[in-house]
């Protein structure tokens, strides 16, 4: 017997050492990968088939073995939440649809060192994956759509954060469904060629090239996200400079994450003021009395873009021009909204973030000061490694302009490299850069990478200096809390150097980057507590003491599973954190900013009443005050009541105008809609901002659903 099990599982291995590859393959970084044009992808949504041979080194994060498009559309073949996933597309967006339809069928994940064999099919119905020859899991999911239109990525995707760290080899595509015997014939090695549509083997790639042994197949063209010429949009170049007038102000529309459920998305809405990351979405100039802000816009028709537009707000007259366009991004993707800053000779700069590093980021400046009319689009540098190379891509950008100092750029970058740590799995590492000219940059300077990483607010003292509050993003593989959806714990540091150097709120210096969970940063532990955190706004007292406003929940679902959503204040009064409760809201999305007056009084302008899609994000806007530093709270005022849409991120302005003190946007928080853009006074007021405009110039009239 025993003689029996050792010849069967030598024979076992050796076949598997027959099947799967004899080099190192192509090995891919987490970082590069390879891109076939989307004009040259000829596969059938409603019948194709992928396969691969992976050797992982890690099996950490989400990584990429073969997708199409973005991910959760098209298709993808990967590794997420130690399973591998192949996820189908199977309906497209439609205009009046919540979004695209998805499923995926789970399948083991490889074990590191080890060459596996991954090979997925879907016939229109049915999705089903393969592991070693062998069908490890299907799920239905019925075709509605015609094409894919999208580039295809090998050992990566469009976006940061998911490329394969280990190897590749043969990797095959099919325009057609494959049956159980023809996947075990590609995992003994055997060609199964009938529509075949490529298949990419190590020992074809030469160079950036990575050649298809199938005649008249596309080649894969290296990519790497982190470059600048890594881009899935079209070069700097072919994204047009519009400098032309809207019409009227529209918001855009945005949804992520579907939840199959009643609340249908983990966050969505009417989401041009949007997210928490960037900052400011304003600035009042006393120079002109005007308060100058942008937003995230999109078209008339199909608002299905995101555009960058600019505007402003007159004080002497109460009224607005018609906004100006820059720019089409060419996605609907709110994460990419605009910011906005002013320098010290009145010119308006506005900064066009990205969503990750699949898309490019620009920077523009008015040609005249204090004006909106036409902008120029700059050509901004970084130093890498003492050399100046393009900046043409930044995420989650929040900007200062500190009087004779210039810019101060605090932001997100997903590129592991920067922590200069080999072992990192930070997904989301925090960095810093600045300008005098905002065309030169200094070089990325990270100051936190713990873990997977974090999402941060920061806010400025005077000229002085950059406070940062940042929750960070875990590991803990035995609770399955892991990675941005369990994003937890808070920290404050800040810097009066433009991020050359940080300290606490104590004064103590802070060795950056930060990579561990416990340090001299963290302000309090809610991890330990098993406690989401999310961060709204950061603000300081008269002497510089910061204040941060978040609130807490149980998880990352939206629904009332996860309550209470806690709104807090952490204040360092000098000595010690005070932390203090303020109200609970529905939404971990919900946002409000915070307003440090005469003395101990204190504002907030949040979305902390209930709304009409109850448990999404947003809901009715209130004014809760505080006449003690946060010790003890009241709600003073609802702004809105019976709104058709939620209200959502209600943004404070830079050097707030009592007659403009937050700027938001409605949507519906549980399919697409409509999102029209508000404002208020610090009265409470509500104004709303025209959709439509005949005249070059108009007065907002009073919004009607106000207490």
């Amino acid at each position: 017997m025993k003689r029996f099990i050792v010849t069967f599982l030598f024979l076992l291995f050796a076949s598997i050492l027959l099947a799967a590859p004899d080099g190192d393959g192509v090995v891919f970084d987490g970082s590069n990968g390879f891109r076939v044009d989307a004009k040259d992808v000829k596969l059938a949504p409603n019948g194709f088939s992928v396969a691969a041979w992976v050797r992982v080194t890690k099996t950490d994060g989400s990584q990429m073995f073969v997708s199409c498009g973005k991910p959760a559309e098209d298709f993808s073949l990967y590794l997420y939440q130690d399973k591998v996933r192949l996820l189908v597309e199977h309906a497209p967006k439609s205009g009046g649809g919540p979004g695209n339809s998805y499923d995926f069928a789970l399948a083991p994940m490889p074990k590191p060192g080890v060459w596996t064999h991954y090979l997925g099919t879907y016939d229109g119905e049915t999705i089903s994956v393969y592991v070693d020859g062998v069908k490890k899991a299907s799920k239905k999911a019925v075709c509605k759509r015609d094409a894919f239109a999208e580039p295809l990525f090998l050992g990566s995707g469009p976006e940061q954060g998911r490329g394969l760290v280990g190897s590749m080899d043969d990797v095959q595509l099919w325009n057609r469904s494959l049956t159980a015997d023809e996947v075990q014939k590609v995992y003994d090695g055997e060609i199964v060629a009938d529509k075949m549509f490529a298949r990419w083997i190590a020992s074809e790639k030469k160079g950036n090239d990575w050649s298809n042994a199938v005649d008249g197949g596309p080649k894969a063209v290296v990519f790497r996200p982190s470059a600048s010429e890594s881009s899935t949009a079209p070069p700097s170049r072919e994204i047009e400079l519009l400098n032309k007038k809207d019409d009227g102000y529209r918001g855009i529309w945005y949804h992520n994450q579907p939840s199959k459920d009643e609340y249908v998305f983990k966050y969505s809405g009417g989401l041009g003021t949007y997210p928490a990351n960037h900052y400011p979405f304003a600035v009042y100039a006393p120079a002109v009395d005007k308060t100058f802000f942008c937003y995230g816009g999109t078209e008339k028709n199909t608002e299905k873009s995101l555009l960058h537009e600019v505007s402003y707000f007159d004080h002497k007259t109460g009224t607005v021009p018609k906004p100006t366009i820059l720019l089409d991004k060419r996605t609907d993707d709110a994460h990419d909204n605009p910011v906005m800053n002013i320098d010290d000779d009145g010119y308006v700069w506005i900064f066009s973030t990205s969503h990750g590093t699949g898309r490019p980021s620009f920077i523009h400046r008015s040609k005249k000061p204090y004006d909106i009319e036409e902008f120029e689009r700059i050509a901004p540098t970084k130093l890498v490694d003492g050399t100046e190379v393009p900046l043409d891509n930044f995420s989650y950008f929040q900007i200062y302009h500190l009087k004779g100092k210039g810019f101060a750029a605090m932001f997100t970058t997903y590129d592991k490299r920067v922590l200069g740590d080999p072992k990192t799995i930070s997904q989301r590492t925090l960095c810093s850069m600045s300008s005098l000219d905002g065309v030169k940059w200094t070089a990325w300077k990270a100051y936190a990478g713990i873990l997977h990483g974090h999402y941060q607010s920061t806010g400025t003292f005077k000229d002085e200096k950059v406070g940062a509050s940042f929750n960070f993003h875990p590991n803990d593989r035995e609770s399955g809390r892991v990675g941005l959806n369990y994003r937890s714990n808070l920290y404050y540091m800040e810097t009066s150097d433009l991020g050359e150097t940080w300290k606490n709120a104590k004064g103590e210096t802070v060795e950056t980057p930060l990579k561990d969970v416990d340090n001299k940063a963290l302000v309090h532990d809610y991890f330990a507590e098993g406690l989401n955190v999310y961060i709204m706004d950061v603000n300081f007292d008269a002497k510089g003491n910061p204040i941060v406003l978040y609130l807490t929940s149980k998880g990352y679902e939206s629904g009332p599973k996860n309550d209470p959503r806690r709104w807090h204040t952490a204040y360092w009064t000098g000595s010690a954190w005070k932390i203090k409760p303020i109200t609970d809201s529905d939404n971990n999305y919900d946002f409000g900013s915070l307003y440090v007056e005469d003395g101990n009084f204190w504002r907030i302008i949040g979305t902390t009443e209930k709304g009409p899609q109850p448990y999404n994000t947003g809901g009715e806007v209130a004014v809760w005050t505080s006449k003690d530093a946060g010790d003890t709270w009241t709600k003073e005022k609802q702004l809105t009541a019976n709104s058709e849409f939620n209200q959502c991120y209600p943004r404070r302005p830079v050097n707030a105008h009592p007659d403009f003190y937050a700027l938001w946007a409605s949507g519906h928080g549980r399919q697409k809609s409509e999102s029209t853009l508000y404002y208020c006074n610090k009265n409470g007021d509500v104004f709303e901002l025209p959709r439509t405009m005949n005249e070059n110039v108009q007065k907002p009239k009073r919004a009607g659903t106000v207490q």
